[in-house]
């Protein structure tokens, strides 16, 4: 199938981006082949008229749990036994895969054609990644993970991730993992906001050093990175002086951390989204406890100061907003755009870059998408206005465009309530 996408304004991905007219993109099957100047032969393509909208990348998510909707929940859930339900037998292993496969396809609705997934249940996000290749259902490109490796008492441990006892458990799951053909691996090193017991102490180390260092090790003969939950100083150091290769979420800087990430060459994937509820919602709304607060608070404003300390030192920055988690949806991804450029201080245009080309440098796939260019893979989305102007125009899109798939007008059914709730928080 050849396509030729007229009358739209082209922003190709880079740092340093600007909307460029008059031209057309021409595209066959899944990949981008040409970008011409208007007035040339369109003949043996399919035209597309974008009525002048804005022509940009698809949007880049890196850190996503399939498993979740981040529909708010009242109370607090036991993940684990839930999971522990979902897998009990055929039937509702089968629903559950067919509802991660339905949240996948909200990404995409929300202009999301590529996703890291950081820890889900079993094998299903290798699955969903493989039946998108295949074509057998409609979701962004996929860098699974499946579960995660934690410890007992750990970081969704029983529920996204598996309670590993000893180092020969979490090198036996990580070999699980490789059988599963996963693209990346995810270790969770500290507890978050809700796995604190005190007022002070998010982020609290749980995976002991020789064990983050033994799954690295061996996670790189094989030939994968490692990323790694990690929310409090002490944890981001064990991480990087044990071989990890991103820090998620991350947390305030010293010096010492600054050269340990120039050491290893790691990346901070900021995540700002999860933590905002909790850290600026009334507790009459969020339903937090004062210990969840202020907790909330800490590791909010570490992730903030993280990500403006690695711009501020040369250490790369990534986008994730840990979809799943309480007021966090699948077609909500822009919002963490929104964010970065709010309280990080950086322009809309380096949000887009981020979120876009660097994200998929980062991941490893920027040969293969994250811009606007010849070679690359049709992945891409058009918005009426301006992103460069106000990011809030990523929310309507008029089209999505994944490796080559065209959804006109997508339209994901929107929680008017966390909708509510988050849009006083992008101005």
């Amino acid at each position: 199938m050849k396509r030729a996408y007229t009358n739209g304004i082209l922003l190709d991905g880079t740092e340093q981006m600007q909307p460029v007219e008059h031209k057309i993109l021409l595209t066959e099957d899944d990949k981008i082949i040409a970008i011409v100047d208007e007035g040339v032969d369109l003949d043996g393509y399919e035209v597309i008229d974008l009525h002048g909208g804005y022509l940009c990348p698809g949007l880049i998510n890196l850190h996503v749990h399939l498993a979740g909707n981040g529909k708010p929940s009242a109370k607090p859930r036991d993940n684990a036994a839930l999971v522990r339900k979902i897998l009990s037998n055929g039937l509702t292993r089968a629903v559950a895969y067919r509802l991660v496969c339905s949240y996948a396809k909200l990404e995409l609705l929300g202009g999301v054609t590529t996703i890291r997934t950081v820890g889900g249940i079993a094998d299903f996000d290798t699955r969903c990644r493989d039946d998108a290749a295949a074509g057998k259902l409609l979701a962004p490109r996929i860098l699974a993970a499946n579960e995660g490796i934690s410890v007992p008492g750990g970081h969704m441990a029983g529920s996204v991730a598996v309670a590993a006892h000893s180092n020969a458990e979490a090198l036996a799951q990580l070999k699980k993992a490789s059988g599963q053909k996963v693209d990346l691996v995810k270790l969770m090193i500290t507890g978050g906001v809700l796995d604190a017991t005190e007022k002070g102490t998010p982020g609290e180390l749980k995976m002991k050093p020789e064990m983050v260092k033994a799954v690295c090790d061996e996670a790189h003969k094989l030939g994968y990175t490692v990323a790694a939950h990690t929310e409090s100083p002490e944890g981001v150091k064990v991480a990087l002086e044990n071989g990890v290769d991103s820090i998620e979420h991350g947390a305030k800087m010293d010096d010492e951390t600054i050269r340990l990430y120039k050491e290893r060459g790691a990346f901070v994937c900021t995540t700002i989204s999860p933590a905002l509820p909790y850290a600026l919602f009334d507790t009459a709304v969020s339903g937090a406890s004062e210990k969840d607060q202020y907790n909330g608070k800490i590791v909010f404003d570490g992730v903030v100061e993280s990500a403006k300390t690695a711009l501020a030192n040369g250490i790369p920055v990534a986008l994730g907003n840990d979809v799943g988690c309480p007021y966090i949806t699948q077609y909500d991804f822009w919002r963490e755009l929104c964010y970065f450029h709010k309280y990080c201080g950086v322009s809309n245009q380096f949000a887009l870059y981020t979120a876009t080309l660097r994200n998929a440098q980062l991941a490893g796939v920027g040969d293969v998408t994250g811009s606007i260019e010849p070679g690359k893979s049709a992945d891409f989305i058009v918005t009426k206005h301006n992103p460069l102007d106000d990011l809030r125009a990523l929310q309507h899109l008029e089209l999505v465009v994944c490796r080559g798939h065209v959804i006109k007008k997508p339209n994901p059914k929107r929680n008017k309530t966390v909708d509510a709730l988050l849009d006083p928080y992008l101005e």
